[in-house]
């Protein structure tokens, strides 16, 4: 009965822009305070480093350099370094991109972990697939590489796997040759395989 009226409480309050910010402070591990108590902060006259730290900003204001503009918050935020979190490519340092929530080092375009669209923008023996839910190129798989793609489901909306190499084709092999394969598991063992 407890849990029912938790759950029916935070469901209530999430929608809140508040309590948002709220959230992502506590996952940033900032602290939290509204466009309007940063606004009453500058007015108190803090000195220039807390002044840095508490600068509202909006599409309009533009935030000093080294600062980034953190939309959701409304405050400038000094800019991330690798490894730290982030939502964005434009809250990570210079060189950095954000994958996975994290600031790492920009891939170049078209090499092994770069962001694509398309299989097109990546190298000649990769393929544009999710990792995490990003889309980044990926190598091609190569013989006696696992080719198992699931049917659905989050497995294979979050991480997806390339084709085998050409030449190759994704094959399903029994465990062992003399049982009849309708006794194989689901995955059965698929393997690129010469054609």
């Amino acid at each position: 009965m407890m849990k029912k009226h938790l759950c029916l409480i935070v469901a209530l309050l999430c929608p809140s822009p508040a309590v948002h910010g709220y959230i992502w402070a506590w996952m940033y591990s900032l602290p939290y305070q509204s466009p309007s108590e940063v606004a009453s902060f500058k007015g108190a006259g803090p000195s220039p480093s807390q002044d840095l730290k508490v600068t509202a900003c909006s599409p309009e204001v533009h935030c000093p350099q080294g600062f980034f503009c953190d939309r959701h918050f409304g405050l400038c935020l000094i800019f991330r370094e690798e490894g730290e979190y982030c939502r964005r490519d434009a809250h990570c340092a210079r060189g950095l991109s954000c994958m996975f929530g994290k600031c790492h080092p920009t891939v170049p375009g078209g090499q092994e972990g770069a962001r694509c669209h398309q299989d097109k923008d990546c190298g000649p023996d990769a393929c544009c697939a999710r990792l995490h839910g990003e889309m980044v190129c990926k190598k091609r798989l190569h013989l006696g590489e696992g080719c198992y793609i699931p049917q659905g489901g989050i497995a294979f909306s979050v991480n997806q796997v390339c084709p085998c190499l050409e030449g190759l084709v994704c094959r399903r092999t029994p465990p062992n040759p003399k049982i009849p394969s309708e006794y194989w598991p689901d995955k059965g063992d698929w393997r690129c395989q010469k054609k």
